[in-house]
Parts: C-alpha cells; sequence; structure tokens
C-alpha cells in the first residue's frame, strides 16, 4: 500500500527550478510516470525545463512538485476529474498568496 501524498504543503526552496525527473516526481506523487505524462499532456502540470527531445529529459521544479501532489491527493480522495483537481489547486495556491500578501501588509486574516 502506498502512502497518499501530503495534500497541503506550504512551498519550500530545497529544490532548484529543474531539481526532478518525470520518474522522481512521479514517485514522490505515489503515481506512475504515465499519470505525470497525462497531466502534462492536459496542461494540468507544466515542465520546468525540456532539456531535449525525449521525456527521459523533463525536469520538475519543487512548484510543480507540491502541485502535483496536490493534484494527487484531490484525484485520490475525492475522485475528482483532473482538470477539476487543476481547478482547485489553482484556487488554493491563490488564496495561499493572497494571504502571504495580507500577512506581509500587516492586515490580519479573518
Amino acid at each position: 500500500m502506498t502512502a497518499a501524498p501530503a495534500p497541503f504543503c506550504t512551498p519550500c526552496e530545497v529544490l532548484d527550478t529543474a531539481a526532478l525527473d518525470l520518474a522522481q516526481l512521479a514517485h514522490a506523487c505515489a503515481q506512475p510516470p504515465g499519470w505525470v505524462v497525462q497531466r502534462v499532456r492536459e496542461e494540468v502540470l507544466q515542465i520546468d525545463d525540456a532539456g531535449g527531445e525525449g521525456r527521459s529529459e523533463w525536469r520538475f521544479s519543487s512548484r510543480t512538485l507540491l502541485r502535483a501532489r496536490r493534484i494527487a491527493h484531490l484525484e485520490t480522495t475525492f475522485d475528482a476529474d483532473p482538470q477539476l483537481a487543476a481547478l482547485a489547486a489553482d484556487l488554493m495556491e491563490e488564496v495561499q498568496t493572497l494571504r502571504r500578501l495580507l500577512h506581509e501588509r500587516g492586515e490580519e486574516r479573518r
């Protein structure tokens, strides 16, 4: 039994902008590589550095890792369509950005 990915991680600066390859991203999301390939084709996930012609040259950032884990969690937990999971991830990222901006300005969240 594979462990479910952590759903709501906050971004960190541990990895560089193109640290993970296709297999590493898939493994980190507890999904097969085909899952990542399909999400890239559907434009749910973005390749941060194509590097060359083949999939073996694809590279993904830590930000993409967090997004992919969130989408995998939403798809698994709620049986969500990939596009719907991506929309929910977009909204969650937007809320996180707005909260960060409010915090930086010294305003309180409600």
